[in-house]
């Protein structure tokens, strides 16, 4: 198994069909039309490959917060239903506490469905705590 750091829209637009595992409604143009607006703001994807395939992807963030400094935000983090349960998602956290120490982040933080129970046991593993709410207003398009 190999990781990448992938840092250029085409390079991103290429794992198009690990994105529809988490989301299966999206067009590739789609994909693409929010690609141009996120890798304007210090995003980047980390993925895990075996035989030329990718099987597992995260999104980073790396910003800064006036209540908790430089901090790095996984997203859209993704393992290939083939898969799970095989310690690639530890890849995929490894690799991102090393961008978070290269940077100078004092955090790491994500958001999780409350609902997605698997993935909350994954995270709490990883050593992540729920520190409080994300609240959200729908707002209609």
């Amino acid at each position: 198994m190999e990781i990448h750091t992938l840092t250029q829209k085409t390079e991103m637009l290429a794992q198009f069909p690990i994105i529809k595992e988490l989301y299966p409604d999206y067009t590739l143009e789609k994909y693409s039309t929010l690609l141009d607006e996120i890798v304007k703001g210090n995003y980047s994807q980390i993925i895990v490959t075996e035989n030329n395939e990718t099987i597992a992807l995260t999104g980073v963030w790396i910003g800064t917060k006036l209540w908790c400094d430089k901090y790095v935000e996984i997203d859209n983090f993704i393992v290939a239903a083939a898969y799970r349960g095989k310690k690639i998602g530890n890849l995929l956290i490894n690799e991102v506490n090393k961008i978070a120490k290269t940077v100078g982040a004092t955090q790491i933080c994500l958001d999780a469905y409350t609902n997605n129970f698997t993935a909350g046991k994954f995270y709490i593993n990883q050593g992540f705590v729920p520190k409080g709410f994300h609240f959200v207003k729908f707002l209609n398009p």
